[in-house]
């Protein structure tokens, strides 16, 4: 088979898998692309969530980690009732939420796929109050909402094939480079070109539908800001360049959520359950 036919071959297969594995994300309804098992995913991610409650130190502060999950809770009610008065699939519906609190002075928070959450303590020096653990917890809770995790999965699994049925049809031009750079030149470009700005995408993307969770649950979204502000002050000015960076920088989600606010105010307020 000539390299014209091999490469005709290979794309129609790859187009008629990415055609029948196009979703789209809740409420944004941007266009997504998922190749891989969420339910394979979901229960992957609960084992290594199991993995890191035995190696990591439990905070106990049981006040807080009770404040985490009563928020957790309301916006699990609210997302589904949100999703059933729009005659929509719950996309919360397989998950099995859990919340953990994580003593570390480290200013971050996760969610694993299927709702697998983890604070750390070093996060509520930023939080300050309920609205904005609310607005951090919102976030986090997006992302597993909006199936971030599977999604990324799908398109690092692409790009891995896509990068080889290329250098196979190119003669080796992608491993050459490789080898003349001595480093992963190739992936590094890509991660830069392609995962990095879709990475922020999703992290935008998460931002605006934390703020319509955190409203739909009844907090004040107007703290997400002030946290972003807080946030750029302990920074200190230390941010990587945006373009190298998976996330946006603090001046960019403060500009897009103060562009967001009245919009989710107006158009998600408080769901209120008979």
């Amino acid at each position: 088979m000539n390299r014209r036919k091999f490469l005709t071959y290979v794309g129609c297969g790859c187009g008629s898998v990415i055609l029948h594995s196009c979703t789209s994300a809740p409420i944004t309804e941007r266009k997504q692309l998922k190749l891989i098992s969420e339910a394979k995913l979901n229960a992957q991610a609960s084992q290594v969530y199991e993995k890191i409650k035995e190696k990591e130190k439990m905070s106990s502060d049981t006040k807080t980690l009770n404040e985490i999950k009563e928020i957790g809770k309301k916006m699990e009610e609210s997302i589904s009732e949100y999703f059933y008065r729009a005659n929509l699939n719950d996309p919360t519906v397989n998950f099995d939420w859990e919340y953990i609190l994580i003593e570390k002075k480290v200013r971050n928070a996760w969610c694993m796929p299927g709702g697998k959450i983890a604070v750390y303590t070093g996060m509520l020096d930023v939080t300050k109050n309920t609205n904005g653990l609310a607005a951090v917890m919102g976030h986090e809770v997006a992302h597993a909402v909006a199936k971030h995790s599977v999604e990324r999965a799908s398109r690092g699994a692409l790009i891995n094939t896509g990068t080889k049925i290329i250098d196979i049809a190119s003669g080796g031009v992608l491993t050459d480079i490789n080898r003349t750079t001595g480093i992963n030149t190739v992936g590094m470009l890509t991660q830069l070109g392609i995962m990095n700005p879709f990475n922020r995408k999703q992290e935008s993307e998460a931002d605006y539908l934390g703020m319509i969770f955190s409203s739909l649950s009844g907090y004040d979204i107007r703290e997400t800001v002030k946290i972003w502000e807080r946030m750029k002050e302990f920074n200190k000015g230390k941010e990587p360049p945006q373009f190298m960076s998976t996330h946006p920088s603090s001046d960019t989600r403060i500009t897009q959520l103060n562009e967001w606010m009245n919009k989710v105010i107006l158009d998600y307020p408080p769901i209120k359950f008979s």
